[in-house]
């Protein structure tokens, strides 16, 4: 198996090497709070939910197993502290703010210049939140089927069917707007 550098990461900062938390932080931290936007559907939630995660890796010091790859716990991690935040705040939050949450470094501004991820983006706010975050991890993320559905705590066969459901209700979504799901 290829070396895991996070958890290599998380074994660095936990032997005292607090720059080994400060690169965790930077390798993960932009697409943590993507992630937690896809459940929360609030900009200033999701950073707090990222923060709160990597405040449990600090507060906890738990020593990482490796059942899963340490990216994959990570994630299920934030996942979980969405979830709280959302028991925590059972109002509706409004979606406004994507756009801010989704340009990084690594010049996604272009990305979101574009109409067609704009109407993409806009789509996909508009599915159920377990649908967004199965595309969010799939397509976005990287994450097989297999990781993703230890993240959000489903059966591979469920992350399938979330997929194929997600897609399925996107392609309506963007018909219904005017646009040509192929183009996307």
């Amino acid at each position: 198996m290829k070396e895991d550098r996070s958890a290599a990461l998380y074994e660095a900062y936990l032997q005292g090497d607090g720059s080994a938390l400060e690169a965790l932080v930077q390798l993960h931290g932009d697409a943590l709070t993507r992630f937690a936007y896809c459940i929360v559907r609030d900009d200033a939630a999701a950073e707090d939910v990222t923060a709160d995660t990597f405040a449990a890796l600090i507060v906890r010091r738990k020593k990482f197993r490796g059942e899963a790859k340490f990216r994959t716990y990570l994630y299920a991690a934030a996942r979980n502290r969405a979830l709280d935040y959302l028991r925590k705040n059972r109002r509706v939050r409004p979606l406004a703010g994507l756009e801010n949450i989704l340009i990084s470094e690594q010049g996604e501004q272009d990305v979101l210049a574009s109409e067609r991820s704009r109407a993409l983006y806009a789509a996909m706010q508009q599915l159920p939140p377990q649908y967004a975050a199965a595309l969010h991890l799939v397509y976005f993320e990287g994450f097989a089927p297999a990781e993703a559905a230890r993240i959000l705590k489903k059966s591979a066969k469920q992350v399938y069917n979330l997929l194929s459901r997600a897609r399925a209700s996107l392609k309506t979504i963007l018909t219904q707007e005017g646009h040509s799901y192929e183009d996307l």
